[in-house]
């Protein structure tokens, strides 16, 4: 018995895009490709997928993946084939906010078009291999119509049905890389004041954040508990940074990156929680106008 596959267009051909348009094709999908600068197309096209002159040509398709540069470009792109796209099926990869994923999902109700939205952790690189991960939010249908197509990419998680909420949490889990990455930036400018190679830092910082990285799960109880004085947890007062700031100014570097901490930690000691465990700061950020 032969097996139909769904077929795919993709709208939106940059590194992201291509590399989720490859491994479709590469999984027998039939393939339709499109993007405003045709150069991108070829390689696509000759690998087997199907050249789309127009964002409209590419419209036909059983599922038309979306994977543009933003929340904008998608309107650019959609809004002048909107009579084109009732009763489709629209999976957004492009990366925008959660109140921008609920807008779409509104627009393409209005339409009649059923509309997925994700949240991709992955590089271009990684696409295609169990690293990947993509959330998915918005229509379980089109998400469990597509979990073949959907699963060529990576492990696929579905986050329910607000649109806005694989982009919630994509983004969540990036603020924390990029914190994390600004933490080593500064870290390597301390030591290379003193003329440490970053890359020797780096060798340091990568055991130490591996050996402290699971307290995450504690905090993350704690925080759940909402007891900030469970006996046991380092203090607030323990937390003071004062020396990294000190350092950092002794040695001519900015301070902007670790004053924000500083100043999470004293907005809790200040408002008189300075022996609670240091997950309180959590309060100075849930509450930004609120030192309790």
């Amino acid at each position: 018995m032969t097996i139909t596959k769904p077929a795919v267009s993709f709208l939106g051909l940059g590194e992201m895009g291509s590399a989720l348009a490859a491994v479709v094709l590469r999984a027998g999908h039939p393939t339709t490709v499109w993007n405003r600068n045709a150069a991108k197309v070829a390689p696509l096209v000759d690998a087997g997928a199907t050249a789309a002159h127009t964002a409209a040509d590419a419209a036909d398709a059983e599922l038309i993946v979306v994977c543009l540069f933003d929340h904008a470009s998608v309107h650019e792109v959609l809004d002048p084939i909107a009579d084109r796209l009732a009763g489709r099926r629209l999976l957004n990869l492009t990366t925008t906010s959660p109140d921008g994923a609920r807008e779409l999902a509104r627009w393409a109700a209005a339409i009649g078009a059923d509309y997925l939205d994700s949240g991709i952790m992955a590089t271009p690189e990684m696409i295609g291999t169990p690293k990947a991960e993509v959330l998915y939010s918005g229509s379980r249908q089109l998400y469990d119509s597509y979990r073949g197509v959907l699963g060529t990419w990576g492990t696929a998680e579905y986050f329910g049905d607000d649109a806005g909420m694989a982009s919630l949490y994509d983004l969540a889990l990036l603020s924390s890389m990029y914190v994390m990455f600004a933490g080593f930036f500064h870290g390597a400018a301390m030591v290379g004041a003193a003329g440490v190679p970053a890359k020797d830092f780096a060798t340091r910082a990568v055991e130490w954040l591996r050996t402290v990285v699971p307290a995450i799960t504690e905090y993350a109880e704690v925080i759940d508990g909402g007891d900030y004085s469970v006996p046991g947890q380092q203090s607030l007062e323990f937390s003071d940074i004062s020396d990294i700031v000190d350092a950092s100014r002794a040695h001519g570097i900015s301070t902007e990156l670790v004053d924000v901490v500083q100043g999470l930690i004293h907005r809790q000691i200040d408002a008189g929680h300075g022996s609670d465990g240091v997950a309180r700061v959590i309060e100075s950020i849930k509450h930004p106008r609120a030192a309790a």
